[in-house]
């Protein structure tokens, strides 16, 4: 009776085998890194989106996040370092009917990609940005990035970080984002729920995810292992949908804002395109 109630057990299927390149796996994030968290919400959001698969595309950048790509058993596009909005914005133009994700981090996107990501957001390309940040370029030993906090040490800035750092979820908005919002990579729910907007939503939407890096940023920080990490997400997050984004800087310890802070609608740039065509 046990041997044929494993044969059944084994031989389920978990709903998001299909997604998911089995030989690529186990995965070489760090262990306590938040990015398998992220995949899995998205994963599940795509699941819950209806989008028909086969016209589903994600295109990464370099760095840890840009490894998303290569994981996923979708149409993926592994570009090269901060060029992963201008792959994405000539995928989308030159064939429309297809969802464009794009998946990387924060130094890929907002630092040698970060022209990119303010003039894709001003054009109101119709893309999908999910944007990792944790603080510092995490897969070429830790340095110093452009999110990375005031006073915040990386290998680059061993005494303290004296430069102020972007807001992302600012940033995006101010340069023209339909649709913003940023959660952390404990708030699971909460993000596969923004996921699955930005993914359903046309325009250029962003959801920024915070993630632990225990291996560079959080021990150059002292911020204890990942678990800690987490716990200190779940204690200083603070919940503030609509916020204006300016109000949501994120400092070396302190409150997270966290939440849906812009969700509006207005013309995509393919749309304005077809209009001048006809």
């Amino acid at each position: 009776m046990t041997e044929k109630l494993t044969d059944v057990v084994m031989s389920k299927q978990h709903p998001m085998d299909n997604l998911l390149r089995q030989d690529r796996l186990p995965h070489i994030w760090c262990s306590g890194c938040g990015l398998g968290t992220i995949l899995t919400c998205f994963v599940s959001a795509l699941i819950k989106s209806g989008l028909d698969l086969q016209k589903v595309a994600v295109v990464s950048g370099i760095g840890c996040t840009g490894r998303a790509a290569g994981y996923l058993n979708l149409d993926g596009f592994h570009t090269t370092h901060g060029r992963a909005i201008p792959f994405a914005t000539g995928l989308k133009l030159g064939n429309p009917e297809l969802k464009v994700v794009v998946i990387s981090g924060d130094g890929d996107l907002v630092a040698i990609g970060g022209n990119h990501f303010i003039h894709a957001a001003r054009r109101n390309m119709d893309l999908t940005v999910i944007c990792v940040n944790n603080f510092n370029y995490g897969m070429t030993s830790g340095q110093m990035g452009p999110t990375t906090p005031t006073d915040a040490r990386t290998s680059t800035s061993p005494y303290g970080n004296a430069e102020h750092p972007f807001n992302v979820p600012y940033l995006a908005a101010a340069s023209g984002a339909t649709y913003v919002a940023r959660w952390t990579a404990l708030h699971v729910r909460r993000l596969e729920r923004s996921i699955l907007e930005a993914l359903n939503k046309n325009g250029f939407g962003v959801v920024e995810v915070i993630s632990p890096c225990p291996t560079y940023y959080g021990r150059w920080n002292k911020m204890g292992s990942a678990l800690e990490q987490m716990g200190y997400y779940h204690e200083q997050s603070v919940i503030q949908h609509g916020i204006d984004p300016a109000k949501a800087d994120i400092g070396l310890s302190g409150e997270i804002i966290v939440g849906r802070f812009v969700d509006v609608d207005k013309p995509t740039f393919g749309d304005l395109q077809r209009g001048f065509s006809q």
